[in-house]
């Protein structure tokens, strides 16, 4: 293995391969988990910080991995925090892909070619290591079977897999319903893996364009006979979401230049 550190990105893919099929479960909401994954890492290395929803960078020197590197530019290039849901929700172009070709290049996957129908070529990705899985997955395991509050870097990927939808996969069926709910229960234990995962559920549901809490705001404010209170606040949402439209091509370049 070329690093005995791994970054969450890369524990988070981790996890979610098969190692059976060599897919990865959830793809679709793994993209926007990674992407996730990425911001946790650089709060951890201390290059950015929650600003209540949003997102501020506080430290722009590189921490020397090219991908991670490459969000934290585009993050200092906003100029001003960005909303974490925007952010996760922007393009996210060949980022696992990324990812997977970076896990190949330090050696703990490899790539094993085959072929779809007998004609479509595919790669699936086997690790290399599996007792590193398998640490993986102790430690998720630890934290749910004993309440004891878990790391930080723990707490944070308990707080992704849940939010991906990697629950299902890591404890299925009915015996693992608990280590589902517990595994949920771990978002509480980091506040910027919570806030992230939050914001990926958000994306999920389609809820990006509005702020966490405008609903409570909006329910509270704007009760019967106050329909220009919540006409104010549905208008002081839609701004952000226009401006987020306007730049859509910003968070794509994120997994371009990663891959080169």
């Amino acid at each position: 293995m070329g690093r005995s550190r791994r970054t969450i990105p890369e524990e988070l893919l981790l996890l979610a391969l098969d190692p059976a099929t060599g897919t990865t479960a959830q793809p679709q909401s793994l993209d926007l988990g990674l992407a996730g994954a990425q911001l946790v890492e650089l709060a951890l290395a201390g290059r950015i910080a929650p600003d209540g929803d949003r997102i501020a960078v506080v430290h722009p020197r590189p921490t020397g991995d090219p991908t991670l590197d490459t969000a934290l530019e585009l993050l200092r290039r906003r100029g001003s925090p960005v909303r974490a849901v925007h952010w996760i929700g922007g393009p996210r172009l060949g980022l696992r892909q990324t990812y997977l070709t970076h896990l190949e290049r330090c050696g703990m996957v490899h790539a094993v070619a085959g072929q779809m129908c007998g004609v479509l070529p595919t790669t699936r990705y086997q690790a290399t290591d599996t007792a590193i899985s398998r640490e993986i997955r102790t430690r998720l395991d630890s934290a749910i079977r004993t309440g004891v509050p878990p790391d930080p870097r723990t707490a944070a990927l308990a707080a992704l897999a849940h939010a991906v939808g990697l629950g299902k996969h890591l404890y299925p069926g009915n015996e693992g319903r608990s280590s589902r709910s517990r595994l949920r229960d771990l978002i509480r234990h980091d506040p910027m893996g919570g806030l992230v995962a939050h914001a990926v559920m958000d994306v999920q549901n389609g809820v990006g364009a509005q702020p966490r809490r405008s609903a409570a705001a909006a329910g509270a404010a704007g009760g019967a006979g106050a329909p220009g209170r919540r006409a104010a606040v549905r208008s002081r949402a839609a701004a952000p979401a226009e401006a987020a439209a306007a730049q859509p091509v910003h968070e794509g370049v994120m997994a371009r230049a990663g891959a080169s």
